[in-house]
């Protein structure tokens, strides 16, 4: 059966930057089980595995604007520590929801704490980064017409969330 819309696809995989250095692995651990054609995954990475069936391998090296964006500055701000109401140790890497320029929520992290100045930021972390997978297909299924309406696939035994 092939990679397509509405399909239930697990694969293994390993990403890896331009440096070589790994920075997620399903190895060791499960699959990935996603549902193709829901945007479950980047969409470089999706569009590649179209037509693929299981057993098949591939290495692919995915650009920024098919995976998490291009780094925008704009994403950045250094706010005053009063903004964190209610946190009591802030640390760099800690990461908040808040409101992002389109009025919809984002994640935040803390880069720098210097004082009071809190700098954030709302970019992703992978944001202008060639992404690199190698990738092997390990099952395609039909998936179900609750995991097509929920758009993702459900774990063993149904529904989990």
């Amino acid at each position: 059966m092939q990679i397509a819309a509405n399909k239930a696809v697990s694969i293994d995989y390993t990403l890896t930057n331009d440096g070589g250095e790994v920075i997620d692995s399903s190895a060791g651990g499960a699959p990935l089980v996603y549902l193709h054609g829901a945007g479950n995954i980047i969409p470089g990475l999706e569009r590649s595995l179209e037509g693929k069936q299981a057993g098949d391998e591939l290495d692919v090296a995915i650009e920024p604007e098919d995976a998490y964006g291009e780094y925008s500055p704009e994403l950045v701000a250094t706010l005053n520590r009063s903004m964190f109401e209610g946190v009591d140790e802030l640390e760099v890497g800690m990461q908040f929801h808040a409101s992002g320029p389109d009025g919809g929520m984002q994640i935040v992290t803390v880069r720098d704490i210097d004082g009071d100045d809190v700098t954030v930021d709302g970019n992703h972390p992978l944001a202008g980064q060639r992404l690199n997978f190698k990738v092997k297909v390990v099952n395609v299924r039909d998936a179900s017409s609750e995991e097509v309406a929920h758009g993702h696939v459900h774990g063993e035994g149904g529904h989990q969330h």
